[in-house]
């Protein structure tokens, strides 16, 4: 096979949870897709597949960036529709977790793969090596295990498991394809029960458990010590296996009873499935799923499950202070601080710790290639901040090993297996010349393929060698607000990266912006907007304003707006190619400066949207008027007749609504990214495309498009969206004040008191939004809403 492997149209077997849900992210990704099932019972014969896709709309979190996108799944049954199998590069079995299901299945559909394609299985922990038993050699060649974890949209970790057979490059060929085309980040696992990241995982889940129950924690004090507090994700242990499913968590840890016994395994005696959820997978209390699980929602009110009782308790019991205190230490001192005290809540997190550590000592040889893929792993799979190996590192690795061994000496231990010679061997598993391999005996470096390139700012572990995106490159001007810098791939490309809390939008990064545009026209191909890490950017700074709104009244806060509205022109007309590189948040002033970009990049998971009227304000930095000329826009090309009203009643409903799009795919059907902006699957390529969208646009020659006048819907447009408005506030479904701010907005977006059809220009459009902003700062209702969202307030104020 060439290097390059183009992966046209991939074909999905089995329709379950994760079958359709890989399937659906294909979609997101812009790659065709046929997803497989049984033929139906009843009625027609590809009913299952269609109720599975009929089920993706309605998930949450959603599977599709787009829920009507679910239509583009090709649907088909093992009946019928065998043959089209021979149209797809790659074939991805997703049937229920049973070899001999699989077999039987792969006896069927074997025969009618092409002879080029890929054909792998997402297993969970089923030997991959057993599962191609009864392949030719060309077939075992090229197939092998991927692991997808879910949800497949969200969890960034998909672990790949070659056999003995697969042929290298097929595994190159499908990492290329899975990091870039499905933006996941890739761990080659080894074909062992469970792979890497749930073989540690689970375990660390059970750990938690046996300890727990040692130390005498009820699950809520547990969620609240495992979850944000360690770094890791907020859902923590318990609420996490209800997420995931208890039956689920029941088989993988049943997996490993099953495959890891006592000869194999000095940890085999915690495989038992923990009695609490013994009891909760009997009573069909399944976690979330089934509306209980550890955890019971009650009204607001969540419960948790007691043991001793059968019944459900008020929860709600958080960690001690003092154990708090301790987990904000350094991580030397941290772990000294918990070893030693004598809080149950301390010992129980050092038990833990020590725990995994112990077990990822004495099985990382048989488990994975070297100390990095663990951890990437873990953090990919279960959503820590820091792998189990760069923990121990960083509280000082032969300080915690001694501290393990005399555990393991006083029989404190979970096993009285001792730590492997190698630990001894070594200051440290991460470092610069690359991580530790068990199995060889050595550091090895990265394997690198030519996808590995494209982040400037790939994911590291701790000691290995990379640029620090805060200060890497060339610094071209730095404040405490903003850098202006040149990454050493793209000396020929100005970056802008604020340094802002969230990335806010303040005085200073308006005038600095403003001269980055500058030096980009004088001395460069064009300016990227990107930032080191998400969001791109919540919005306006509004605590920032608040010195001078105290000062001079909304007066002072004119002169702000009108700076900020000049900004946004000012990259929508420089004379070089400005592209706003997104990831994450892009809300409120973030939104108005990226629709104003010549073009945008934006990662999949980009949450666009104009939400100022959640604090009681209109959008005040070219928001609306931006919406109000993309309608103008719409309504040309499709005729010389056609009303702009047509247009400008949906978009309209985007800030009336303070909507925010659910993915970067529904940003684009909301308007705010356009038909020629380019979506990325892996957030860490971003900065690259955009850097390669500037040098083509000046490549092409760029030229910024001309000042076209804007066509508004007036008086008369104002008028009918009010109409709307007044029967949604004598129903009782906005407010009077929601009423007036849903006004302004329409009088902004409509041109104000004008004939319908008038043509306006951006800064009559601008000065509408500009005045209703600062009307409303000075209105009660609105500062009233100000105030509650900086003193912390949860959801916006309805006054």
């Amino acid at each position: 096979m060439s290097q390059r492997f183009p992966i046209r149209q991939v074909a999905v077997l089995g329709a379950g949870v994760m079958g359709a849900q890989i399937a659906a992210h294909c979609i997101n990704a812009r790659v065709p897709v046929i997803l497989f099932d049984l033929p139906a019972k009843d009625g027609a014969k590809n009913g299952v597949v269609a109720k599975a896709i009929a089920n993706l709309k309605k998930l949450s979190p959603a599977p599709l960036g787009l829920a009507a996108q679910a239509d583009l799944i090709r649907i088909a049954n093992y009946d019928d529709d065998l043959a089209l199998l021979r149209e797809c590069d790659l074939v991805i079995e997703a049937i229920a977790e049973r070899m001999d299901w699989k077999h039987a299945l792969y006896q069927r559909v074997t025969p009618h793969l092409a002879s080029h394609a890929l054909f792998a299985t997402n297993t969970s922990g089923l030997s991959i090596t057993k599962l191609s038993e009864g392949f030719d050699p060309d077939l075992r060649a090229r197939f092998c295990g991927v692991h997808f974890f879910n949800p497949p949209r969200y969890m960034p970790l998909a672990e790949l498991i070659p056999t003995a057979s697969t042929r290298p490059d097929v595994i190159d060929q499908l990492e290329t394809f899975l990091t870039t085309a499905l933006g996941k980040s890739v761990v080659r696992a080894l074909d062992t029960p469970n792979f890497v990241a749930n073989r540690v995982g689970v375990f660390s889940v059970l750990a938690v458990m046996h300890e727990a129950e040692k130390f005498g924690l009820h699950q809520d004090v547990v969620d609240d010590l495992t979850g944000a507090k360690l770094g890791r994700a907020k859902s923590a242990t318990f609420r996490t296996a209800d997420v995931v499913g208890l039956d689920t968590m029941a088989h993988v840890i049943g997996t490993m009873r099953d495959t890891l016994p006592a000869d194999k395994d000095p940890f085999a005696a915690l495989y038992a499935t923990p009695p609490m959820l013994a009891t909760l997978v009997a009573k069909g209390q399944l976690g979330q799923k089934s509306g209980a699980g550890f955890f019971k929602k009650v009204g607001r009110d969540i419960q948790r499950f007691d043991a001793a009782t059968g019944t459900y308790v008020t929860g709600g019991g958080k960690a001690d202070e003092i154990v708090a205190r301790m987990l904000k230490k350094p991580p030397a001192e941290r772990f000294k601080l918990l070893r030693e005290s004598s809080n149950p809540q301390a010992q129980f997190l050092w038990a833990v710790f020590r725990d995994v550590w112990h077990y990822i000592a004495l099985h990382l040889g048989e488990i994975a290639d070297n100390a990095r893929d663990v951890d990437f792993a873990i953090r990919w799979g279960f959503g820590w901040n820091e792998g189990p190996f760069e923990t121990w590192q960083a509280a000082g690795w032969r300080q915690i090993a001694d501290w393990i061994s005399e555990d393991i000496a006083a029989g404190r231990a979970l096993c009285a297996a001792p730590l492997p010679a190698w630990v001894a061997a070594v200051d440290a598993v991460h470092t610069p010349q690359g991580s530790w391999s068990a199995a060889a005996g050595a550091y090895k470096p990265r394997h690198v393929l030519p996808v590995m390139h494209r982040p400037l700012f790939g994911q590291t572990v701790r000691r290995e060698p990379a640029p620090d995106p805060a200060n890497a490159g060339q610094t071209v001007f730095e404040d405490a607000s903003i850098r202006l810098w040149t990454a050493p791939t793209a000396p020929d490309v100005l970056i802008a990266s604020f340094k802002t809390k969230m990335h806010t939008i303040g005085g200073s990064i308006v005038e600095q912006l403003g001269r980055a545009i500058e030096r980009a026209e004088r001395d460069y191909a064009g300016l990227v907007v990107w930032q080191t890490g998400e969001p791109f950017s919540a919005g306006a700074d509004l605590q920032a304003m608040l010195p001078a709104f105290m000062a001079g009244g909304a007066a002072a806060i004119e002169p702000v707006e009108k700076a900020l509205q000049d900004l946004v022109l000012r990259m929508r007309y420089a004379q070089v190619p400005v592209v706003a590189a997104i990831r994450g948040l892009a809300l409120g002033g973030g939104c108005e400066l990226a629709v104003h970009a010549a073009r945008r990049v934006a990662a999949l998971e980009t949450y666009m949207g104009l939400v100022e009227l959640g604090v009681g304000l209109i959008p005040g930095g070219g928001g609306l008027c931006y919406l109000a000329r993309r309608a103008s826009e719409l309504a040309a090309s499709a005729g010389a007749n056609v009303d702009v009203m047509a247009f400008l009643k949906t978009l309209y409903m985007q800030p009336a609504m303070a909507a925010v799009s659910r993915s970067a795919v529904e940003a684009r059907e909301m308007g705010y990214l356009l038909p020629d902006d380019v979506i990325v699957m892996h957030k860490d390529e971003v900065l690259h495309v955009a850097i390669a969208q500037v040098r083509g646009m000046a490549e092409a020659g760029y030229r910024p498009p001309m000042p076209v006048p804007i066509k508004v819907a007036g008086r008369g447009g104002v008028a009918t969206i009010q109409a709307q408005l007044v029967n949604m506030r004598d129903g009782g479904q906005i407010t009077a004040h929601d009423f007036l701010l849903a006004s302004m907005v329409a009088e902004v977006m409509c041109g104000g008191d004008v004939d319908a059809g008038s043509l306006v220009d951006e800064h009559w459009l601008m000065r509408l939004e500009r005045e209703r902003f600062c009307k409303l700062l000075d209105h009660p209702k609105t500062q009233e809403r100000i105030m509650s969202l900086l003193q912390g307030g949860g959801k916006p104020v309805r006054n």
